[in-house]
């Protein structure tokens, strides 16, 4: 997407030529939206560090560092013992995400079957293959999910007509499409598009008018601090709120619908995602307001199917809670730093994701179309994976 009128993706390797192996090029997210940074990764540690520290983030980001990572560690060393020890300990440094597993496995099958002389340049590839595609894959949710936006669009249209005509009265001002979403799913948490903003992202460039209510998605303010710095990029209209005003607004009959990612999808429809979706999704259901999910096949665990049960959610440092990063006002304004806002002896926990029952999301938006949140409707889409899942089970 663009910065300041330049294309980027989340994650890129540098140019290269014989003498000097490629260096992979992250972007420090937790500088933004101050600082725009980028930090270029030299070894699986710092692969291991960005992810932990969360310079990088969002499933499908966290995929190809993993990927990356393997690469990083294999240029130096190519043995067996080096791939499978930087295997799990990459696989260790975010347990939700599944996405990291699956671009981990994914590596790992096919460099253990691999000359040790050519894992590296294997890894590598294969790493800048699940790139490429994570981008057609963003595309392409943002495809479908746009044809939800427009029919909700057309939809406000005839209704605006058909309440202008049984008034008597000329409506001049055209409709515009609410929608909320929760926690940061743009082009960050991905390679490019996204996954939740994407359709958002196409409708704006079709023309659809489309306003973004943005939940500031405490504790770490990735909708406050990453969200709206991306549609401010883009251009797209945007209003940051408070995480707890979501259900208002739909009661005020505000949001046409939300979307949000997801972390971890069950083969039965169950959604992981940043903690405060499950609210945002009662109070969706609750107002009749479609809720769905932007899911992209490499988020969806086939092997489990009770997200509630089978779903290990990741337990965060205090820091995150007492802590507050921001720039100064006043005399000194400008100046970037940390604040603590509660004494240090309070307690604090920090569950950093929560799981939403299938039955209440409206529809799952995947690469092939979008499905009903069942097995059934996973299954139609994905008749090859969801197989090998329930293969897995017996």
């Amino acid at each position: 997407m663009e910065i300041s009128g330049k294309h980027y993706h989340s994650i890129w390797t540098s140019e290269c030529d014989a003498d000097n192996p490629p260096v992979i090029n992250i972007i420090d997210q937790t500088l933004l939206p101050y600082e725009f940074v980028v930090v270029q990764l030299h070894t699986v540690e710092g692969a291991i560090s960005a992810i932990c520290d969360m310079q990088v983030r969002g499933a499908p980001l966290i995929g190809a560092t993993g990927a990356y990572g393997l690469y990083l560690a294999l240029k130096v060393d190519n043995s067996n013992q080096v791939l499978l020890e930087a295997h799990d300990q990459l696989l260790a440094s975010r347990p939700t995400a599944v996405n990291l597993r699956w671009a981990l496995d994914k590596l790992k099958s096919k460099l253990l079957d691999c000359a040790p002389g050519q894992r590296a340049n294997l890894a590598l590839q294969m790493a800048n293959d699940i790139c490429s595609t994570d981008v057609d894959m963003c595309s392409a949710m943002g495809d479908h999910g746009l044809k939800i936006i427009k029919n909700l669009y057309a939809n406000k249209i005839a209704n605006g007509a058909n309440e202008a005509n049984e008034e008597g009265t000329d409506n001049d001002s055209p409709p515009v499409v609410n929608i909320l979403t929760h926690c940061n799913a743009g082009w960050l948490a991905t390679v490019d598009w996204g996954t939740a903003l994407a359709p958002i992202y196409k409708a704006h460039a079709e023309g659809v008018p489309v306003h973004v209510w943005v939940d500031e998605t405490r504790p770490r303010n990735q909708g406050a601090y990453l969200t709206t710095w991306e549609l401010d990029q883009q251009g797209v209209p945007h209003t940051l709120i408070v995480d707890n005003a979501g259900g208002h607004l739909m009661q005020q009959g505000l949001v046409d619908m939300c979307i949000v990612g997801t972390d971890r999808t069950t083969r039965s429809g169950d959604v992981c995602n940043k903690i405060g979706t499950y609210l945002k999704a009662l109070a969706a259901f609750d107002n009749d307001v479609p809720f769905y999910v932007a899911a992209p096949s490499p988020s969806i665990d086939w092997t489990i199917s009770d997200g509630l049960k089978d779903i290990p959610i990741e337990q965060r440092s205090r820091d995150e809670v007492a802590h507050l990063n921001g720039i100064t006002v006043g005399p000194n304004a400008g100046v970037a730093g940390v604040v603590r806002i509660v004494p240090d002896h309070i307690q604090i926990r920090n569950d950093a994701f929560d799981t939403t029952p299938a039955r209440l999301i409206t529809g799952l938006i995947t690469e092939r179309g979008t499905c009903k949140a069942t097995e059934a409707g996973l299954a139609k889409l994905f008749p090859e994976l969801s197989n090998a899942g329930t293969q897995n089970d017996n």
